[in-house]
């Protein structure tokens, strides 16, 4: 079991006040958890601004500005999708940092190459960014409850990066 996620997510929020960064987050395969982890906690009007569930492929593509050929040629799980989702949340929110998933939670879903529990994760500013791949274990509700601790944890570890500049 995961640890609670209240004293991550108020250490986030003391980063982010701390800088005047905002932060809005991109989700597929949570479907808002990540939102709603951020929005739980009293305070947290000062630095969340919104989230974006893309749960579609077309979600994808009308909110974030995701190219369907992109999603075409590599498939909503990948890499180059979960930076386009990234991208499009810094681009369409009023923030200065955002973090974006996409991933197989399961049961079904999988592809080759991509088995249940495979998770796109990308946290960023408009200068600095992680992405990584996850394989994560457990059953759908475990998946998605480890992809909303490392993707706050990572945003978290971004935001404590000396070179994260403060908001303009």
């Amino acid at each position: 079991m995961a640890p609670p996620l209240e004293p991550l997510v108020l250490t986030l929020g003391e980063q982010l006040r701390r800088r005047g960064f905002s932060m809005a987050s991109a989700e597929s395969c949570t479907g808002g958890l990540i939102a709603a982890a951020c929005t739980s906690v009293a305070g947290s009007s000062d630095w969340f601004e919104r989230g974006f569930v893309t749960y579609s492929n077309a979600a994808k593509v009308q909110l974030l500005g995701v190219d369907e050929a992109l999603i075409a040629r590599h498939g909503a799980v990948s890499e180059e999708v979960v930076r386009a989702m990234l991208a499009g949340a810094l681009a369409r929110a009023p923030v200065q940092c955002a973090a974006a998933v996409t991933g197989i939670a399961g049961p079904g879903g999988a592809v080759p190459g991509k088995p249940v529990g495979t998770v796109w994760l990308a946290v960023g500013t408009a200068t600095l960014g992680d992405v990584r791949r996850l394989q994560l274990a457990g059953d759908r509700a475990a998946v998605r409850e480890q992809t909303v601790h490392i993707a706050l944890r990572a945003l978290l570890a971004l935001m404590e990066r000396p070179d994260a500049g403060a908001a303009v």
